[in-house]
């Protein structure tokens, strides 16, 4: 006899039979797994034939690379690499099939990358050439490597030699240690990527607990925010200190979403939200948004003022010990002036600046419009932020009303941790440079958020393609082109929004 509800065991000698659906989904992440090793590996043959390399030539097109002796192999790898990877990620892109198959898979696709030459960027030799300046006791905040003397002066890229840096005094501090560990060239390049990779676990490691507390599949999130192609290419591969920022900012989130309302956690999560300021300023625009998931229910004025000041003590100091423990001071908000000094139609406003130059030129008029959509841009971005903070404050209080508190709490953290990642995606593109490990920001925290993911994973996919293994940026070479269908997809996207808007607002009438 079999007590009645439980399971009946399957007959003598019988088989247990997996329903189909279940092995098609087996088969195919399997097949997705594999496949972005595949792309993973030549990527990293890409990067070893001619990558990133110290002795790369530099100022190269697409076609003098094509015409060098390892260049069709380098193209065609790099080529077929991204497609695959790409191919991968977004076959998946409504989850894993674990939490667990989702972080195996984005490990064995770092991997190797982990040990390939830097790929996609030269900016590692600016991070090194700038801890050397510190290390030898000039004020990277004064004077470009090149005027310091950098030994390594011939890796970096022209348009960085005489640029101060633009970074914060704890990634100077790192990038000063990885000289001192590193030694040569060689070794500092190892350490930074090694300073890189510590940012992404990190970030792997807070992953989960934001996903939990915004109520959203960790299989999904951990998918969508370590495997995606632009980590492994620009944050391993290329070891952009953007990987650094994120990982501080997602545990400074996760201590205040945790420990809402109790001052020592709060003064940990602001410390840890300080240090991600200090390593790229941008780690700003979330702080008004930790304050919100620091708040403890009822969402009061009192409360925000109480909470928020908690933290905001805890980013004060981190950011006054660390300038000063420096000895730079503020020095480094004056290098963020030069952030701006590249101009590439990836950026929005920067297309549309380009677009109505060319217009104007066409009439015998030199509008010199970039500079001027730019600092709208930034206007706007600003606006942006505040009715972003705003919306998810009105949210917070009106999420009061609901007489179920657990409703309440939980509703929490996915507000503040959504405004987060609106606010990156609006920083992303306001402002007036892009950069594709840039569209890394956003990421992390909309696959924490997102109910739909091809709206920001399309786009993430198409940025894979922007950079070829040594670095070289493909919008240099189309400038007009890129500028108008740039332009074009802003103008539809504008549109579409307000038709949408009206159509809501139809419906409600």
């Amino acid at each position: 006899m079999t007590a009645p509800g439980a399971p009946v065991p399957p007959p003598s000698g019988s088989r247990l039979t997996v329903p189909s659906g279940a092995r098609h989904v087996d088969r195919a992440a399997r097949s997705a797994r594999y496949v972005g090793l595949a792309g993973s590996v030549l990527l990293a043959a890409a990067a070893h034939l001619g990558g990133a390399l110290p002795d790369a030539p530099l100022g190269v097109t697409p076609a003098s690379i094509w015409r060098a002796p390892d260049g069709p192999a380098t193209l065609t790898c790099w080529l077929v690499g991204t497609v695959l990877l790409v191919g991968a990620w977004w076959s998946l892109r409504d989850g894993a099939p674990s939490t667990r198959w989702a972080y195996v898979t984005a490990g064995l696709w770092a991997l190797p990358l982990l040990v390939a030459p830097p790929l996609g960027s030269r900016d590692v030799y600016s991070y090194a050439c700038q801890g050397w300046t510190y290390a030898h006791g000039v004020d990277p905040y004064a004077v470009g490597v090149a005027a310091a003397g950098c030994p390594w002066l011939d890796t970096v890229a022209p348009i960085w030699r005489d640029t101060p840096a633009p970074y914060g005094p704890v990634f100077v501090l790192l990038a000063a240690l990885a000289v001192g560990v590193g030694g040569g060239l060689t070794g500092t390049v190892v350490a930074l990527r090694v300073i890189a990779v510590a940012g992404v676990l990190l970030a792997a490691y807070c992953l989960p607990g934001l996903a939990r507390a915004a109520g959203v599949p960790v299989r999904r999130a951990a998918w969508l925010a370590l495997a995606a192609p632009l980590v492994g290419v620009h944050l391993v591969g290329g070891a952009h200190n953007d990987a650094v920022m994120l990982g501080l900012l997602l545990s400074g989130l996760l201590v205040a979403i945790r420990r809402p309302g109790r001052p020592p956690a709060l003064l940990l999560a602001g410390a840890l939200l300080g240090l991600a300021v200090t390593v790229k300023a941008t780690a700003m625009v979330v702080v008004p948004f930790a304050v919100l998931a620091g708040v403890r229910h009822p969402y009061t004025v009192r409360a925000l003022l109480r909470d928020g000041g908690w933290l905001a003590a805890g980013l004060l100091g981190a950011v006054l010990v660390t300038s000063a423990a420096s000895g730079l001071g503020f020095g480094w908000v004056d290098g963020l002036t030069h952030s701006g000094d590249s101009e590439q139609w990836t950026s929005p406003p920067t297309a549309v600046g380009f677009v109505v130059d060319y217009a104007g030129a066409l009439v015998g008029r030199d509008p010199q419009a970039v500079p001027v959509l730019r600092a709208v841009a930034l206007l706007l971005l600003a606006g942006v932020l505040v009715v972003l903070w705003w919306r998810a404050w009105r949210a917070l209080r009106g999420a009061d009303d609901v007489p179920r508190v657990a409703q309440v709490e939980a509703s929490g953290p996915r507000v503040a941790l959504r405004g987060a990642a609106l606010a990156l995606v609006a920083t992303v593109v306001l402002s007036p440079v892009f950069h594709p490990w840039y569209a890394t920001w956003p990421l992390a925290l909309l696959a924490l958020t997102a109910g739909r993911t091809t709206w920001f994973v399309l786009p993430a996919s198409a940025t894979a393609f922007l950079t070829l293994p040594d670095g070289t940026n493909l919008a240099r070479f189309t400038k007009a082109p890129g500028a108008v269908a740039m332009t074009a997809l802003l103008l539809t996207a504008l549109a579409w929004a307000i038709r949408r808007r009206e159509d809501r607002a139809r419906s409600w009438m």
